[in-house]
């Protein structure tokens, strides 16, 4: 009979619509819902209670502040214990870093700097955002000193019905471009080929002369000096291929007044197509200056008067007076 009572008592106090407490909630945005604390919460579900915790943070509602919101909302529910208890999680996730950088590189580029730059943030600590992927980084306050290469500035990262999360940041920023670069380390004299040079972006504060920024400005030209395996390749150190050596024998050609002469010299100087040299004729020994016209062929420029090899060492002509 006793235990029929009981039945009875327990069936008044505790019906079958009682709402049932929630202990570990995910939140879904930064509001607190009455629905998140308990199910079947009654008409009175969908009111908010007030903001919830930010992301990857947590609050704790203890028994009696959650019989408190149960009593005003006409919630059916009644703490077994003062143990009873709601945690509510708002799930989140370290900010990328990329995305930090991309909100740098899109203001850097907002005040002259190359899309392409490097941007380095050291020590940089992302703040927890929301996990759903819904939040945004802004910079704000740039200062940007492009000789040094730094900046500073504040982050601003936002998300719906979050408040925004502040930080001040800082670090380096490195301009790039795309040049052509040595390959392999490349042999003064050599003439370049097509698998010599590749396309790379480089850092534009390593570039300390004007440097050759296409690949055709380079293949077939002879180069001047040794270039390091991966690096720009200067014009100033690139010329048209030499088509005479200096002390190779070269003939001499001359065409004066509807005449064409030859004779044989001897190169004292290298030399490119075009490009004017000076050589010895063999027969009279004076030096005059030539056109280079191809391998090994030389054309006297009409009018040039013969270099006398005295007067280029810098001793007296020798004639009688």
């Amino acid at each position: 009979m006793k235990y029929a009572i009981f039945a009875t008592a327990l069936a008044v106090s505790v019906p079958a619509s009682a709402a049932t407490l929630k202990s570990v909630v995910s939140l879904q945005g930064p509001q607190v819902f009455l629905r998140d604390l308990f199910d079947d919460a009654g008409p009175n579900a969908a009111r908010v209670l007030g903001p919830g915790p930010g992301p990857g943070g947590r609050i704790v509602v203890e028994a009696r502040q959650l019989k408190a919101i149960a009593r005003q909302y006409g919630v059916d529910w009644e703490p077994v214990s003062s143990a009873d208890r709601a945690i509510l999680e708002w799930p989140g996730r370290p900010m990328r870093r990329d995305d930090a950088i991309a909100a740098v590189r899109a203001a850097l580029v907002a005040q002259g700097a190359s899309p392409e730059c490097e941007v380095e943030i050291p020590g940089f600590t992302p703040p927890l955002v929301p996990g759903d992927g819904g939040s945004r980084p802004v910079v704000t306050h740039l200062d940007y000193d492009r000789d040094m290469g730094r900046f500073t500035a504040l982050l601003s990262v936002t998300a719906a019905g979050m408040e925004p999360i502040v930080a001040r940041i800082g670090g380096q920023v490195a301009d790039t471009m795309e040049v052509p670069v040595a390959v392999l380390r490349l042999s003064a004299g050599m003439i370049a080929g097509p698998g010599d040079v590749r396309m790379a972006r480089v850092h534009t504060n390593t570039v300390r002369a004007d440097v050759a920024r296409d690949a055709s400005a380079i293949v077939g030209m002879q180069l001047k000096r040794q270039i390091p395996a991966g690096a720009p390749i200067p014009i100033a150190d690139l010329m048209p291929p030499s088509q005479i050596r200096r002390g190779e024998p070269v003939r001499l050609l001359l065409q004066s007044n509807g005449l064409s002469l030859s004779g044989q010299g001897v190169a004292l100087e290298a030399g490119a197509l075009g490009e004017r040299i000076k050589v010895r004729n063999i027969s009279s020994q004076a030096v005059i200056e030539a056109e280079v016209q191809g391998p090994g062929v030389v054309r006297v420029l009409p009018g040039t008067a013969p270099i006398n090899a005295q007067a280029r060492l810098g001793l007296p002509n020798g004639r009688g007076g």
